[in-house]
This record gives C-alpha cells, sequence and structure tokens, in this order.
C-alpha cells in the first residue's frame, strides 16, 4: 500500500513562483520514477516533469526553463519548483511515482496523489 501527500498548491499572479512537494510513504521498496502531472479543465492530463532513481530529468517543452523538479531519496519526497508561472499553468497538478512494495516482488505500479490546484491569475 502507498499513499502520496501532496502540498504547495494556491493562488499566484502570473509571474510569480509556488513550489509543490509530494510525500510517499508505505510499504515501499524501490521507486524508479517519481513525477508531476497537470490537467485543466477539458484537457487532458499532461506529464510536466519527472525524475528517474539515477537522477535524470524530463520536462514538458512549456516548462522548461521555469520548473525544476527535484528530490530527496531518502525522504520518499518529490518537489516541484514553478517560476515565472502563467495564466496556462493553471491546473490540478498531481504526484506520481512508479514503485514497487515489500509485496509486489519484481512489479511495479503507478501511484497518484489526489492533486492540488494551482490557479494563476492574470
Amino acid at each position: 500500500q502507498v499513499q502520496l501527500v501532496e502540498s504547495g498548491g494556491g493562488l499566484v499572479q502570473a509571474g510569480g513562483s509556488l513550489r509543490l512537494s509530494c510525500v510517499a510513504s508505505g510499504m515501499i521498496f524501490s521507486i524508479n520514477v517519481m513525477g508531476w502531472y497537470r490537467q485543466a479543465p477539458g484537457k487532458q492530463r499532461e506529464l510536466v516533469a519527472a525524475i528517474t532513481s539515477g537522477g535524470s530529468t524530463n520536462y514538458a517543452d512549456s516548462v522548461k526553463g521555469r520548473f525544476t523538479i527535484s528530490r530527496e531519496t531518502d525522504k520518499n519526497t518529490v518537489y516541484l519548483q514553478m517560476n515565472s508561472l502563467k495564466p496556462e499553468d493553471t491546473a490540478v497538478y498531481y504526484c506520481n511515482i512508479e514503485a514497487s512494495t515489500y509485496f509486489s516482488g519484481k512489479n511495479y505500479r503507478n501511484y497518484w496523489g489526489q492533486g492540488t490546484q494551482v490557479t494563476v491569475s492574470s
């Protein structure tokens, strides 16, 4: 069993910054990937940023140069630092991890947080 708790969302003016955090807990044996997705009303969920266990990162083109993903591996925590926010960044942001548990053997599964609202006003 894995639980993800997200925090840091809120209302901010264009050009401002927010930092999202996500803490994973439960019967986690290994985490392969930690990342952030977002979904705006009427749009499909999209990958924002991801970081692998080896430290490799991947960003959506729309956030490159503005957002930074980081992790604290020993705390099973991932962060998303969002700078120079734009109204089009408004969405619900979801934490996602690919992890194995103490009971899943070699099987890895995706786990999702409940989402945190980010609203950027113009």
